[in-house]
């Protein structure tokens, strides 16, 4: 099978957002790639796991925001509640908290994310 062929059977996603405020939710996207529809991640799948924070997403630093997206995008990537509750806090230590205004990541970065962890 080619390289092309293999792209098309499995798509990548990507994560991805920029800060809108101060404080408060901040809104992360993820779209299927190359050229999918951009939708909002909801932190709602995740706050039935472990609910952090209510408010929703933050980043670039270690609190309760980061956790939750951590957490969330874990879980999304994955599609498994044990994997993401048990890496999530390193993910956010090591991945979540160090972004600043503007990120982006895809499935398979946090996928090699929990290889290497492993």
């Amino acid at each position: 099978m080619n390289q092309a062929t293999e792209v098309n059977l499995y798509p990548d996603t990507l994560y991805y957002s920029k800060c809108i405020s101060e404080s408060g939710h901040q809104p992360v996207f993820k779209k299927i790639l190359p050229d999918g529809k951009p939708q909002e991640l909801s932190p709602k799948p995740s706050q039935e796991l472990i609910n952090h924070s209510p408010d929703g997403f933050q980043w670039g630093y270690s609190g309760s925001g980061p956790a939750q997206l951590a957490l969330a995008l874990l879980f999304d990537a994955t599609n498994d509640s044990n994997i993401a509750k048990t890496h999530y806090q390193d993910f956010k230590w090591e991945v979540v908290a160090c972004w600043y205004n503007e990120w982006e990541i895809t499935r398979q970065e946090i996928l090699g994310w929990l290889r290497n962890i492993g």
